[in-house]
């Protein structure tokens, strides 16, 4: 009789002590095997291990008292039943027991799933091994051994989440915080998170300055403003949390946002209620928008640094997203850390950029106006990789007898120190061409007055005396790049200037060379920034820059900016000055 026609108490019913005592007077081959029995029913019944003994129609006929404990069902609840019936939080596949049912073939399956039984583990995991149980020719069934694994299987899972935690984060370094522009580093903190942390991202910064064109927070209340936005462009601009670059945001001190900030913890809204959501979006429209898109869950990080907060990440979750885990605000906080660095770091740079930028433009002042009949433009661009100011300067200075002097220098070094040592030079050769004497005898008196008072930076020096009326140009130089006349009519022509050492050395020795100037002819006069490349040699760039196909007949200022254009190709390693000048037709 097989088990599936067996009654369910007789297998395994737990009688051994009254079968042995059955067989007292029985052959002692028959006693011994009854003894063995008992003693494999203790194993059975003693072991760690769950085992189980299920018929051809995978009803179980036994299980051991392991079984019972894991599962939180009592043995008896199982006879007769199958697993779907007993535990029908447990996935197993029926199929492969099937398959051992008819060849015979062991095999092992991974069973994970829920019980009634308490458990410390998230899920719940077994390693199980299922054999075929046989009588002569007859199949009776299968029986089952299995072990929980679910410590094992947990932690691996934390492991490769702690892996990807970690490739996330290094990611994110490459690819946050590549520029000194605050816009910039923003929106690549928003489009890194969505879609690897959330499906919506926007990044807000408290305003160290308050916007011209709004009137005042209220008292107490701080005002943010959005810098980037990522995900869910069909919210872009309906609401607050998800608007467009540039909205502002006034965060009250009842509001999770301020709280945020004031705390440095985040803020944490998982399948918020609409009395949530109105807390944190202060207006019953701002909630009707978030419904409309299926958000359902939010997260609000700061943005930390060692004195104080810069601004606020939000995360968003809509439609089948899943709630924001623990770990994923870990992440998230992680993120925005690094992050409020760079992001810290591009604002003090912008500020101290803009502060060097102004403090040159101080110093430089407004070059002079030339004659009428002289038009000029000119340009300025900072070394990029850093907030100092520099010592170039040009200047544009109107003489007696209709002549416009044009002055291009170029103070050794970089920083405050050059920058004042410049304004020195450049007063200095004011002063000097104001007495109209030659542009070589100017170059000398100024080398001299200027090694006498001991200004320990020389400069590099170019003067072009530009007269109309005599239709020339007298140059003379001080160790600076040559001047480029651009034809309208014929090829650039690099001018030869007789060159002496560079101001402030007392050396002197310097010469003039005079030119003809056509009303229409470009003097382009310049810093050795515009032409000094790592990949070229000097003279090569001269000869790029001679070649170039420019409109001179248009405006001045349209061929300063074509010129930058072609040559300036992103930050470079010293200041860039331009200065061009052309004689008005009559």
């Amino acid at each position: 009789m097989g088990f599936d026609q067996s009654p369910l108490k007789t297998l395994f019913s737990g009688a051994e002590d009254a079968l042995l005592s059955m067989l007292a007077d029985a052959p002692a081959e028959a006693v011994a095997q009854a003894h063995e029995y008992k003693i494999l029913r203790d194993v059975l019944d003693g072991t760690a291990a769950a085992v189980a003994i299920m018929d051809e129609r995978l009803r179980f006929r036994y299980v051991n008292d392991a079984m019972a404990r894991m599962s939180g069902v009592p043995p008896d609840a199982f006879l007769g039943r199958t697993m779907a019936e007993v535990l029908p939080g447990i996935q197993r596949s029926e199929d492969i027991l099937r398959m051992i049912l008819g060849d015979g073939r062991p095999r092992a399956l991974s069973v994970t799933g829920t019980t009634r039984a308490p458990s410390p583990f998230r899920q719940r995991q077994w390693s199980a091994v299922y054999h075929r149980l046989e009588y002569g020719d007859r199949v009776l069934g299968l029986c089952g051994i299995a072990v929980e694994v679910s410590g094992l299987r947990q932690y691996m899972d934390d492991l490769e989440r702690a892996h990807q935690r970690l490739a996330l984060l290094d990611t994110a370094a490459t690819r946050v915080g590549t520029s000194l522009r605050v816009e910039q580093t923003c929106a690549e903190l928003a489009d890194f998170v969505v879609p690897s942390l959330a499906d919506r991202a926007t990044v807000w910064t408290v305003d160290p300055e308050e916007a011209d064109d709004l009137p005042p927070p209220a008292p107490g209340v701080l005002r943010l403003r959005v810098v980037a936005s990522a995900g869910g462009p069909d919210v872009v601009g309906r609401i607050g949390l998800t608007a467009e670059a540039g909205y502002y945001f006034d965060a009250p001190r009842d509001s999770p946002t301020r709280s945020c900030l004031d705390t440095g913890r985040p803020w944490v809204g998982n399948l918020a209620s609409d009395d949530v959501m109105l807390k944190m979006l202060r207006t019953q429209l701002n909630v009707e928008v978030f419904r409309d898109v299926g958000i359902h869950s939010v997260v609000v990080v700061p943005l930390p640094t060692r004195d104080h907060p810069v601004g606020v990440l939000y995360l968003c979750r809509a439609g089948d997203s899943a709630p924001f885990t623990d770990e994923d605000v870990v992440v998230a906080q992680e993120l925005a850390a690094r992050a409020a660095v760079s992001i810290d770091n591009a604002r003090q740079y912008t500020l101290e950029h803009t502060m060097a930028l102004e403090l040159q433009r101080a110093l430089m002042s407004e070059p002079g106006t030339p004659h009428p009949d002289v038009e000029t433009a000119s340009r300025y661009l900072p070394a990029g990789q850093r907030a100092l100011v520099g010592g170039d300067w040009f200047d544009s200075m109107a003489l007696p007898c209709g002549r416009t002097l044009q002055v291009m220098g170029d103070v050794m070094g970089h920083g405050f120190t050059a920058a004042v040592a410049m304004s020195q030079y450049r007063s200095l050769l004011r002063t000097l061409a104001a007495s109209g004497a030659p542009v070589e005898r100017i170059l000398q008196e100024a080398d001299h007055r200027l090694a006498s008072i001991g200004i320990d930076r020389v400069a590099t020096c170019l003067l072009a005396l530009v007269d109309p009326l005599a239709g020339t140009c007298t140059f003379a130089g001080a160790g600076h790049p040559p001047p480029v006349l651009l034809h309208p009519d014929a090829p650039a022509e690099l001018v030869h200037v007789p060159t002496g050492p560079p101001l402030g050395t007392d050396l002197g020795g310097y010469e003039a060379a005079t030119l003809s100037l056509k009303p229409k002819t470009v003097l382009l006069m310049y810093t050795d920034g515009l032409i000094e490349d790592r990949r070229r040699d000097i003279d090569s760039s001269l000869r790029r820059l001679t070649h170039l196909s420019l409109d001179v007949d248009g405006p001045l200022e349209s061929l300063v900016d074509a010129l930058v254009t072609r040559l300036v190709h992103g930050t470079t390693e010293d200041d860039v000055t331009l200065l061009a000048a052309r004689l008005r037709s009559p």
